[in-house]
């Protein structure tokens, strides 16, 4: 297990780390679940058609809903990503990982990532569901 606060990532022994991501992570304390957010505006309006474009905003809306109950992005412990295109997310890595980097830093939880046939919302390529912790004082 490596200690980094707040929480407690989860690494067998022997096991090769896993890269941009935890395969575990340990944590107690007030939780908070956020719903499958999308990459709209606070007005519900489309700025970016591009998948990273849409990414970003995902990652912006998710740090906002958690500040509202007192988190901040290193208290997240796992994200679930829904993305409609496996080759346009694969064509741009970099591009994912400087937008997370600048959003969430680089604090790394328990992630999935998962390509589905479409979303609720007919113009969204990626959504996400954020879970966080708020330790304990």
């Amino acid at each position: 297990m490596t200690q980094v606060s707040p929480h407690m990532f989860l690494q067998p022994d022997g096991w090769v780390p896993a890269k941009g991501y935890a395969n575990g992570v340990m944590a107690r304390g007030r939780t908070i679940y956020t719903g499958g957010l999308v990459g709209w505006n606070a007005q519900q309006e489309w700025e970016h058609t591009d998948m990273v474009g849409q990414f970003r905003q995902t990652l912006e809306n998710i740090v906002a809903v958690l500040a509202e109950g007192g988190a901040r992005p290193e208290h997240i412990v796992r994200l679930t990503w829904y993305i409609t295109d496996k080759r346009e997310y694969l064509d741009n890595l970099r591009g994912f990982g400087a937008a997370y980097r600048e959003v969430i830093g680089r604090h790394f939880p328990a992630m999935a990532v998962v390509q589905v046939s479409g979303l609720m919302e007919d113009e969204a390529k990626v959504e996400i569901e954020a879970t966080a912790v708020i330790p304990d004082a």
